[in-house]
């Protein structure tokens, strides 16, 4: 039985699956030109020019060339080459795009590459890749019922879209077979739960050509869940002390220029504006952070007056590549959770510890039970061109953060070459109730570019000293957290958070001023209601209302009038109770208030 469990032994096992790949392939169509298979977190891919097109009516094929290939038990050789040797022997195999990979390396500097070849039990040469290595030991290690060939995608070779046009084949991989098999049927109800489909369906947002790609328009549904989250976190900030500001979308170049932002991000920014008679450049604002230095810069600071929490939903734009945009996750205009907290070192661990417990908090209230925090660090040989050239404070600030995290108790992981360019940073990972991963939000520490714009307080002792800043944004951009919630929730949101809370559904024409009695009645305390008459039959209505997620359906008869009382059906759970409309409402209410996952009646 195969024991791959260590991400090292995934990793090697996924990587060595796409060498297995490319060898398939090339046994099947020997003219075919290979380019790079890396392994993903799901598996591996792998470009290849062909010939003639191949579609899905060849996976099978491939497949099984590939077990056949694995059960043969091949093991891997390693040969260093000298750039030279490289060079002679990919052209002997005609394969133009392993040349062209050397002769980059070449240009860098390198001196040696390594091939990896596969061996069958004679020891005979089966296939040979440009590799760095990283496999396992014998190819019979690999489940050959842990994969499925998934799709065909393009891909232009190097990014460039002058280039040859390749096709990916993306493979999924797993240790076993029940493990791929649970990714397959999480997929599948991925699907069910896109948030572009359902996005449409429960009339959430919408994208209109005329306005432009990536840039998502809000309805009057899904505005009620944009401000409803955007309700929690400014409740959630009162009480942790924050300031609420309100900057501009734009600004002059020259203050990007200043914080570094110009430098390290113009290629994600929309293009410079000129304004008549002026002849400054205007941005349309990327970030928040340059706008809220400022704010800080316009007032003299004292230490007293920090720790300094400017916090606002301010709306950004960058200029995603239009291959990039992908629903609300991936968007060019983005209304983030935004705060910036100006401290002293000494305030800087417990002001970093309470936004992790914020976390923490909102994981809770919105049910997420598995996440991951990253942290982020430096490469040191990047300095000065990826990372600002300051080595002491990268060193002395991630073993700041890292204290911090352990005394979170937050579980978290260290990531090498991902920080920010001022700072190291924690990425937030986090699982829906599917199990899919998404990238939530970030918190990162700012040593650099608050010095380097001027801020600075005064200390106790009268001089002056540049504050660290914390910049974190819990619950990310209102656009990818809703989309993450449309698809954890399937849709059914909690009540707090739906954008109809309760259909009425009076029983016929007769119940239509009960109806109305209740519809006020509920209105008047706060609650999101819809009156869907009698037009249908009762049975068209209630499938209508389950259809559009709405949490309660209340069914108004003769028997509730007479009662003054509501029969209520939860379309989760499929109960149907009959309570008092007073009880309704003050458990509707309750429900709402504390902002709970599951409603309190036919649960």
């Amino acid at each position: 039985m195969n024991n791959i469990s260590a991400a090292s032994d995934l990793y090697n096992m996924r990587h060595s699956l796409a060498h297995v790949l490319a060898q398939a392939v090339l046994k099947l169509w020997p003219d075919t030109q290979i380019t790079i298979g890396p392994p993903v977190d799901t598996g591996c891919y792998y470009d290849f020019l062909f010939s003639t097109p191949i579609s899905d009516a060849d996976f099978k094929a491939i497949e099984k060339e590939m077990r056949s290939i694995i059960n043969k038990g091949q093991t891997f050789a390693v040969d260093t080459l000298s750039i030279e040797e490289a060079l002679k022997f990919w052209k002997g195999k005609r394969q133009k795009f392993k040349v062209e990979l050397i002769e980059d390396l070449q240009k860098k500097g390198e001196i040696e590459v390594t091939n990896y070849r596969n061996l069958d039990a004679e020891g005979n040469e089966m296939f040979v890749d440009l590799c760095k290595g990283g496999h396992v030991e014998n190819l019979k290690e690999i489940p050959a019922d842990g994969f499925k060939i998934m799709s065909l995608a393009g891909a232009y070779w190097r990014g460039d879209e002058k280039r040859e046009q390749l096709t990916r084949v993306y493979i999924a991989a797993f240790p076993s077979k029940q493990e791929l098999q649970d990714y397959l049927t999480m997929l599948e109800e991925a699907k069910k739960r896109d948030h572009r489909k359902l996005g449409k369906e429960l009339d959430l947002f919408t994208f209109s050509d005329m306005v432009g790609p990536g840039l998502p328009l809000w309805t009057a549904k899904g505005t009620v869940i944009v401000d409803e989250v955007e309700r929690l976190a400014r409740e959630t900030e009162q009480e942790g002390g924050y300031l609420r500001v309100r900057t501009p979308h734009i600004a002059k170049g020259k203050l990007y220029e200043q914080t570094g932002h110009l430098a390290h991000y113009k290629e994600s920014m929309f293009p410079p504006m000129q304004l008549d008679g002026e002849a400054e450049e205007y941005y349309l604002k990327p970030m928040n952070c340059p706008h809220h230095h400022q704010i800080f810069a316009s007032q003299p600071r004292s230490y007293r007056d920090l720790p300094m929490r400017l916090a606002e939903y301010g709306h950004c734009y960058r200029y995603e590549d239009s291959g990039a945009l992908f629903g609300l996750m991936r968007v060019r205009s983005l209304c983030m959770n935004d705060a910036h907290l100006y401290c002293t070192e000494d305030q800087f661990e417990e002001e970093f510890i309470a936004v992790a417990n914020m976390y923490l908090k909102y994981f809770e209230l919105f049910g997420i039970e598995k996440y991951v925090m990253r942290l982020s660090l430096h490469d040191p040989a990047e300095l000065g061109k990826k990372y600002v050239n300051q080595p002491e404070l990268w060193l002395k600030t991630e073993e700041m953060v890292r204290s911090a995290m352990k005394k979170t108790g937050c579980a978290y992981v260290e990531v090498e070459n991902e920080a920010a360019f001022y700072g190291p940073k924690i990425d937030v990972q986090v699982w829906s109730a599917i199990g899919r991963e998404f990238t939530l939000a970030t918190n990162q520490v700012d040593f650099d570019v608050p010095g380097k714009v001027g801020l600075s307080y005064t200390t106790a002792d009268g001089s002056e000293k540049a504050p660290l800043c914390i910049h974190r944004a819990p619950l990310g951009t209102h656009e990818r957290f809703v989309g993450f919630l449309i698809e954890h929730f399937a849709g059914h949101f909690p009540l707090w958070l739906s954008p109809v809370q309760v259909a009425l559904l009076p029983v016929a024409d007769a119940h239509g001023d009960y109806a109305q009695t209740v519809d006020k009645a509920l209105k008047e305390k706060g609650i999101r209601t819809q009156l869907m008459n009698a037009s249908d039959s009762l049975g068209k209505r209630i499938r209508e209302g389950e259809k559009s997620k709405i949490p309660y359906l209340l069914v108004l008869g003769d028997k509730e009038k007479d009662a003054t009382a509501v029969t209520v059906r939860n379309i989760i759970s499929k109960e149907q109770v009959e309570v008092s409309l007073e009880e309704f409402m003050e458990k509707t209410v309750a429900d709402i208030t504390r902002r709970s996952l599951q409603p309190s009646i036919g649960s």
